[in-house]
């Protein structure tokens, strides 16, 4: 983490305490310090810090004290936990997955030293397609996607809450992926731009995924 924060990458406080206070080493069984993708089960990923860190600076401003968030693809648990730990105990992080598996592993994974967190219901881990969103929890201040859509999902765009930010990996697997930053203003206009080209595991049903 100092590594990214003497790198320019992790910019703020608030990302910099977050990411030193989840040790990646309860999410990721294989190399959890090496600045690159790791394999998790169910041939899924848990994302390289470096864009860990790139989306919670993104990201920063709507996980402050309070807000609610959505992490589609939760995966290992590892960004739902310091986006968890951003917002605080009056926030609420709600984790999407939809391989049975990975739920049940983040969820063993966080209880590993931050399982206050589930406990408090601060945060969350549910099993379903996160291409939906979950209404349930909607609407949303913060939205992150880990892994890439063809198109912009736009059940997630809806459940962005006026003034919510999303980020999402867009763009064919194997080919174009441009990592997405979506804005909605406070009358529910919409403005998106591309921050920069990255290279995603696809936004996919289990059925394709295992």
């Amino acid at each position: 983490i100092d590594q990214l924060k003497n790198n320019g990458i992790v910019k703020s406080v608030a990302v910099y305490n977050a990411m030193v206070a989840v040790d990646r080493k309860d999410f990721c069984p294989n190399g959890p310090y090496r600045d690159n993708p790791q394999p998790i089960g169910s041939n899924a990923t848990i994302s390289a810090p470096h864009m860990h860190a790139y989306s919670l600076e993104i990201l920063q401003n709507h996980l402050k004290q309070g807000k609610k968030a959505l992490d589609v693809g939760s995966g290992s648990g590892y960004l739902t936990v310091c986006m968890a730990k951003m917002v605080g105990e009056s926030g609420r992080v709600i984790g999407i997955e939809h391989i049975q598996n990975l739920v049940d592993a983040s969820i063993v994974n966080t209880r590993k030293s931050n399982g206050a967190l589930i406990d408090s219901g601060n945060l969350k881990f549910v099993l379903g397609d996160g291409r939906l969103g979950y209404s349930e929890g909607a609407p949303y201040d913060c939205i992150h996607v880990g892994a890439a859509a063809e198109h912009m999902p736009e059940h997630l765009v809806e459940q962005l809450a006026p003034g919510g930010r999303l980020v999402c990996p867009v763009g064919p697997h194997g080919g174009t992926q441009e990592f997405i930053q979506l804005d909605k203003d406070n009358e529910g206009g919409v403005s998106r731009k591309s921050i920069m080209g990255v290279v995603y595991v696809p936004l996919t049903d289990k059925n394709k995924q295992i």
